[in-house]
């Protein structure tokens, strides 16, 4: 190689390739200097380059638009799945605090809610909350409809989300008649709750309403619009005082109260699977509560689900803690079935300021819910007489309410105790006896009338022997 370099010809063919190198060079450079004498003296060439970056950080805007906005529906349809993991729990708990020879019948009509409630809030129930505006009464039916509304999230999935919700307060019933109603007569009021009773108070509210809209009657009347985050009123104590004035038409269960008025203990079958359904609507609530934000991107979001997820964990703990010390002050056991309550009563209770509180505060509506909760049960059923075996009305309807209160005593923007006056307390109460008298009232005609019209309840002979054979054909244990 050395040799060849060294002849003439290798000689030539090097100062060739060197010669080529340094042309190649030199024109890169002279194009390099033309290009910058005409961005120089060509005023267009700059525009252009503008443009073109403004197009290029357009481009990245609106992919993030986009990234956020798939980002805030997953986080929507996630918490939905979480809500509808509650039907299960709602079922276990109920059938765990009822008798065997009626649990077919109780996870049944568990199924019958969600069924029902789905294809009924498609069809009729979303345009009567949301439609027009808020504006009303109430909207009209959307017949499968979903043009109508348009909330920057697919519509599709805020249907589900706000289903999931419409079948709870649906399902919440179930538990207070059970053991003695007519499963045909369930199904009919589940459909009357489904499309009418919940979604018209659901329009005053989340709607756009009177009670929650900026500048509507209840602003004007007390400075401050009713808030209620996740549902305490709108979806618990709406279920609430509809298990309550229905468990009074239907009358109490055979035995249990004797001539003389004293009150007899019929106690569940399964405390094991009433506690399981408790951990799983504890693990629900979870999605009820933070899901309520519907969204998950930017920082106030992300501080906002996390803080509502603190204060609904919070006042769960607080709730069962205080629920089982005061029953075993009061009946110097350790209740599991009043702790178990008193767990949902905490949760129930911060539903409606889960947002609006501090951590202390969610203790303390924890504290308050779970100690009312045991001393509403016994009014309820030692002084009212009504029977309610799962403690449906104290649990949802009164430590709703309770909860609802506390929010415009304990919100930190507004509530009485922050030195914010008495409007959001006021706009609260107000609220709340709205709803609870409509939910009454309601509830109270159609049970009534389903009763003078067909009878509500199962024969003597059904209700001893258990609606499950009769009613179903089946048993669940065999």
């Amino acid at each position: 190689m050395k040799t060849y370099i060294k002849s003439l010809h290798g000689r030539l063919i090097m100062f060739m390739l060197i010669t080529f190198a340094i042309v190649c060079a030199g024109s890169k450079l002279c194009a390099q200097n033309e290009t910058a004498v005409q961005a120089e003296t060509d005023p267009t060439r700059e525009v252009v380059t503008v443009v073109e970056q403004a197009s290029q950080t357009l481009t990245l805007e609106t992919a993030a638009a986009e990234f956020g906005t798939s980002l805030d529906t997953v986080w929507m349809l996630l918490a939905a799945m979480l809500v509808f993991f509650m039907q299960p729990g709602f079922a276990l708990v109920e059938a765990g605090f009822t008798r065997t020879k009626n649990t077919a019948n109780i996870l049944m009509k568990n199924f019958i809610d969600f069924m029902v409630g789905s294809m009924l809030f498609f069809f009729i129930g979303f345009g009567v909350m949301f439609g027009f505006d808020g504006a009303g009464f109430a909207g009209l039916p959307n017949w499968g409809d979903l043009s109508f509304f348009n909330n920057g999230l697919p519509t599709e999935g805020f249907l589900v989300f706000q289903t999931v919700f419409c079948a709870t307060a649906a399902t919440i019933v179930s538990g207070a008649m059970a053991e003695r109603t007519k499963f045909h007569m369930y199904l009919l009021y589940t459909v009357l709750i489904s499309v009418f009773i919940y979604p018209v108070s659901g329009h005053w509210t989340w709607g756009g309403g009177f009670l929650m809209a900026s500048g509507g009657w209840l602003e004007n009347l007390t400075g401050a619009t009713f808030h209620d985050f996740a549902g305490s009123t709108i979806v618990h104590s709406v279920g609430g005082w509809i298990a309550l004035v229905g468990a009074a038409v239907l009358g109490p269960r055979i035995g249990k109260y004797s001539r003389d008025g004293k009150v007899k203990a019929i106690p569940g079958h399964n405390l094991t699977i009433a506690a399981l359904g408790v951990f799983i609507l504890w693990f629900g609530w979870f999605g009820f509560n933070p899901g309520s934000q519907l969204a998950a991107t930017g920082e106030g979001n992300r501080v906002a689900i996390s803080h509502v997820f603190l204060t609904t964990n919070l006042s769960a703990a607080a709730g069962g803690l205080f629920a089982l010390l005061i029953a075993w002050a009061k009946y110097k056991k350790p209740s599991l079935s009043l702790t178990l309550n008193g767990v949902l009563a905490g949760l129930v209770g911060i539903t409606a300021g889960c947002d609006a509180v501090s951590s202390t505060g969610a203790i303390i509506i924890g504290i308050i819910s779970g100690i009312v909760m045991v001393f509403s049960v016994e009014f309820i059923d030692r002084v009212l007489k009504i029977d309610d075996p799962v403690g449906a009305s104290s649990v949802h309807g009164v430590c709703g309410l309770v909860g609802t209160l506390l929010t415009g005593l304990l919100a930190i923007d507004g509530g009485l105790f922050y030195g914010s006056g008495a409007s959001l307390f006021f706009a609260q109460l107000i609220g709340a006896i709205i709803i609870g008298v409509w939910a009454i009232v309601a509830g109270y005609a159609i049970f009534k009338g389903l009763d003078i019209v067909f009878g509500l309840r199962v024969p003597r002979r059904i209700e001893e022997e258990g609606l499950d054979i009769y009613e179903h054909g089946e048993t669940a244990y065999n």
